[in-house]
């Protein structure tokens, strides 16, 4: 009985000195939680946190056990080593990724919401962490990149201010190069770029090949630009009497004498109203976007509030009057931008999550 009781006096602190800490860790954990629930985007920071957190315990620990010095001196010896030996063999992708997500961090050549293509990927930027970046893809599916890869990668980014839009045709040499440059232009008008223009291509054996492009100024609207301008294309030769065709087709069948060209239809279907391709598809990238830029706007006002208040004091009567009447607007639109921000990075959490 004297021998349990001794051995429970000897484990009994160091049980609840682990009980204790693993406590503390657990409830450090759920807290940042909570306080990041509302800032997805702020992942990272509680990734690191609870990292230097767990190292930081597992050595104050040992130094409180109840051992002698020599053998805990081993022990942190011990420690050092295989934290030493982790992080050397993991340099290339635990170690690599975070310092590659740094990296990314600092050169901020892209940032949510962004269309980007990297390597054979594509798809708009929904997440940035420590280690990762997700996209969604044009399936509506999330796509985790690791930060390594990305860095190790071409990446392209489609500039906000707008990118070119083309598309490819074949026709045949007897079809003049003007007429053929003239339709194009038209159909990229029609499909809504600003200021066309037309290469081409190649002179192949039975068929000059032609591109479309035009500037698209909302990229937003990728890649329903894109379907609009191949319809558009059709559109315009079809109405000029401009035959499409293949050289399979045109070697292989005798179609001397013959137009293959799409019918117009004078009873035109309206159309069903329904959502543009990219508010389903990028729904994720586009609501963190957004949340990034509401964020951006807070900030400001908060400037711009802050400027003003400082000037308030200064200022004669009718222009208090006049700067008290700013400041009650700038706070009721900061009021609500901050409910929405709220509301918005519940709800993006949760998805997350």
């Amino acid at each position: 009985m004297n021998r349990i009781e001794m051995l429970l006096d000897y484990f009994l602190g160091p049980l609840v000195l682990v009980a204790v800490l693993i406590l503390g860790l657990i409830g450090l954990n759920l807290l940042l939680a909570r306080l990041q629930k509302d800032h997805p985007e702020r992942a990272i920071q509680r990734q690191v946190t609870m990292l230097c957190t767990t190292l930081a315990a597992i050595f104050f620990l040992v130094i409180l056990l109840p051992i002698n010095e020599v053998l805990r001196g081993q022990i942190l010896s011990l420690l050092g080593i295989l934290l030493s030996a982790t992080i050397a063999l993991s340099a290339t992708t635990f170690l690599g990724n975070a310092l590659a997500g740094i990296l990314l961090r600092s050169v901020r050549n892209f940032r949510t919401g962004d269309f980007i293509y990297i390597g054979d990927h594509f798809g708009r930027v929904s997440g940035r962490g420590l280690f990762h970046i997700e996209i969604q893809t044009e399936d509506r599916d999330l796509m985790t990149l690791p930060n390594l890869f990305v860095t190790n990668n071409p990446v392209k980014v489609t500039r906000e201010s707008g990118t070119i839009i083309s598309a490819e045709v074949s026709l045949g040499y007897d079809v003049p190069h003007s007429q053929v440059e003239a339709l194009l232009l038209q159909a990229a008008t029609d499909a809504g770029l600003d200021d066309p223009f037309v290469y081409i291509l190649k002179l192949g054996d039975f068929s000059v090949l032609y591109r479309t492009n035009g500037l698209l100024s909302d990229v937003k609207q990728l890649l329903s630009a894109r379907s609009r301008l191949n319809a558009a294309i059709l559109d315009s030769i079809h109405r000029a009497g401009v035959e499409i065709v293949s050289p399979n087709f045109m070697n292989t069948r005798d179609v001397s004498g013959q137009t293959f060209t799409s019918q117009p239809l004078f009873n035109k279907v309206p159309p069903l109203e329904s959502k543009e391709p990219e508010e389903i598809i990028f729904d994720k990238a586009e609501q963190a976007a957004t949340l990034e830029e509401q964020k951006a706007c807070v900030v400001e006002l908060e400037n711009q509030l802050e400027v003003l208040t400082d000037v308030l004091p200064k200022a004669s009567e009718e222009e208090k009057s006049r700067i008290n009447e700013t400041i009650t607007k700038l706070q009721h639109k900061q009021e609500q931008l901050e409910n929405k921000i709220s509301v918005d990075g519940k709800t993006l959490g949760e998805e997350v999550n």
